[in-house]
């Protein structure tokens, strides 16, 4: 039986696009690099009434929808190639900090999900409480805040050596302490385990969001992998939490 001949890939920026429910589709093509992929590995964007490019991470504003790859180097290609003009085929007013922007909004939705995962209880923080739960508690993830002593991620690296946990638990180091203290309620929060649980897999599941977006590890070097947010945090390492 002769194969059937395979369909051209749509053209995005055909007349009538507009009028479907891009948010429907499983994939979608990237107006900065032209590339096909699964809608989750993009960010989709709407126009604003008065011409703005307002990203909707939650895939629920009305309206034709324009695809990024979902990272901020491909954001930035998109401005640079005026490529939101072309795919809303309508003038458009873009924000220089559009990228910092979604970073903001991607970072914000992580950490109000640590805040609930703590609320159900599945967080325990302090240096002493997180070796000791690493060695009796279902532990998925460790963390660290970015500007954390080295000497304290240091050992607490030796204990899941140690316990032959390195494998099995993640190490977050994508906030800073203050970025940790405002969205758990308290001081100086440094380390922290969170154990697992449904709430505990969707904060895992927006630290991965994050970090395709910023393209570093989870785990990198915090000069990397965090973006400072707190006035007059700077750069040096915060202690090690004792509580």
């Amino acid at each position: 039986m002769r194969e059937r001949p395979s369909l051209p890939a749509r053209d995005e920026s055909a007349p009538g696009a507009e009028r479907e429910d891009d948010r429907a589709a499983p994939e979608r093509t990237c107006v900065a690099t032209r590339a096909v992929l699964p809608a989750e590995e993009l960010i989709r964007f709407v126009r604003a009434p008065d011409g703005a490019v307002v990203p909707d991470l939650k895939r629920a504003l009305p309206g034709r929808g324009v695809w990024v790859t979902a990272n901020a180097g491909a954001v930035r290609l998109a401005i640079k190639r005026k490529a939101f003009a072309r795919g809303f085929r309508e003038p458009v007013q873009v924000d220089p900090e559009l990228p910092e922007r979604v970073d903001e909004l991607i970072e914000r939705q992580a950490l109000a999900m640590l805040g609930f995962a703590n609320k159900a209880g599945r967080l325990t923080c302090g240096f002493a409480k997180v070796e000791a739960a690493l060695a009796g508690e279902p532990v998925v993830a460790l963390i660290e805040a970015a500007d954390a002593s080295p000497d304290g991620v240091r050992k607490l690296g030796q204990a899941l050596t140690r316990l032959g946990r390195s494998a099995q638990v993640r190490r977050v180091r994508l906030f800073r302490s203050g970025q940790l203290d405002l969205a758990l309620g308290r001081s100086n929060v440094v380390h922290a385990a969170l154990l697992a649980g449904p709430v505990s897999a969707a904060f895992l599941a927006r630290c991965d969001a994050l970090a395709r977006y910023r393209d570093v590890s989870e785990g990198s070097d915090p000069a990397d992998a965090a973006r400072s947010t707190d006035a007059g945090s700077g750069d040096k390492p915060v202690g090690t939490d004792r509580a």
